[in-house]
């Protein structure tokens, strides 16, 4: 299975974004943040995270970049249970068994969307407002000679 981790291959993100995203945490596109947005909200930093930020699932934080690895059945587990949390403490969902499914189903497009990919493949995203909501794209980058690894660490590090 694969998901993707937020890299940081410079201090951009910390001149862009309200809250970085910490380089190695597991990412989804996060564009159910902006789905009551109106160009009234497109302003400073948060335009940018709505622009190209994906969402670190443990932070909140926004990156610019995300790199596709691998990931394990526990860890996804415990993705899917920090993120409906989550929703119920920042985005109002009235109860974890609500919100689970919410999460499962935005972390499996993410997922679906990594399947695609090679290993160290750098992912980026942009939106749009449009007249039907909020438009994404992706595009990614294939993977050169530094593996992910250089740049984002797998498991935990205690």
């Amino acid at each position: 299975m694969k998901l993707a981790r937020t890299l940081r291959l410079d201090v951009s993100d910390d001149n862009v974004f309200e809250n970085p995203a910490p380089s190695g945490e597991w990412a989804i596109s996060g564009g159910f943040e902006f789905s009551n947005w109106t160009e009234a909200n497109l302003k400073g930093k948060a335009k940018q995270a709505f622009s190209n930020g994906w969402y670190s699932i443990e932070s909140g934080g926004r990156a610019s970049f995300v790199g596709v690895c691998d990931i394990t059945e526990p860890e996804l587990e415990q993705l899917r249970q920090t993120l409906a949390r989550t929703f119920v403490e920042c985005y109002g969902a009235p109860n974890i068994d609500a919100a689970y499914p919410v999460a499962c189903e935005e972390i499996d497009q993410m997922r679906g969307m990594c399947e695609d990919f090679e290993d160290n493949t750098l992912l980026m995203v942009s939106r749009a407002l449009t007249e039907l909501g909020v438009e994404e794209t992706y595009r990614s980058r294939a993977p050169q000679d530094a593996s992910l690894e250089a740049f984002a660490v797998h498991g935990s590090v205690e």
